[in-house]
């Protein structure tokens, strides 16, 4: 009886282990979210990079089913954000590179952690005004100019 307990304990903590070793992508992610460990670092790189970070702007296809909107489109303090992104920073608002929540669900469902926000300033405002750029930790990024209530997938290298 007791070896059986032994071995379904270990079998379990197999299972949890592939899950978290493949990111808790597939099936292993509703299982993970079920008993709460779906959560913890889901979505962030490894090596202490910026989700969405590169060394050049690569053209990746639209994951979401949100319009795009041109890198060359982006106003001038977006397209310096987005410089700033892909070179991991520095920063200049202590709210930057912090996870976002995607709790208006406009942008495509991913786990606590996937995506982390970025302040695009606004001349003339004396706060961080509406407009951000979010950054999956799979390299796409979105811009909204109305503080999350429609976003537009941002076409790098275009």
């Amino acid at each position: 009886m007791h070896n059986r307990s032994v071995r379904t304990l270990l079998l379990a903590a197999l299972v949890v282990a592939a899950l978290l070793a493949f990111g808790g992508t597939g099936l292993g992610t509703s299982l993970l979210d079920q008993f709460g460990q779906g959560h913890a670092g889901q979505g962030q790189q490894s090596q202490g990079t910026t989700p969405g970070a590169t060394s050049s702007p690569a053209r990746a296809a639209n994951p979401s089913s949100l319009p795009e909107i041109r890198e060359s489109d982006l106003p001038a303090e977006g397209r310096k954000v987005l410089a700033l992104i892909r070179s991991g920073g520095p920063f200049a608002y202590s709210q930057d590179d912090q996870a976002f929540g995607n709790f208006e669900r406009v942008l495509p469902q991913r786990n606590r952690g996937y995506y982390r926000e970025y302040t695009v300033p606004t001349p003339g405002e004396s706060d961080r005004g509406a407009r951000r750029i979010v950054a999956g930790g799979g390299g796409e990024k979105y811009y909204t100019a109305d503080h999350y209530e429609t976003f537009k997938y941002i076409a790098e290298g275009s």
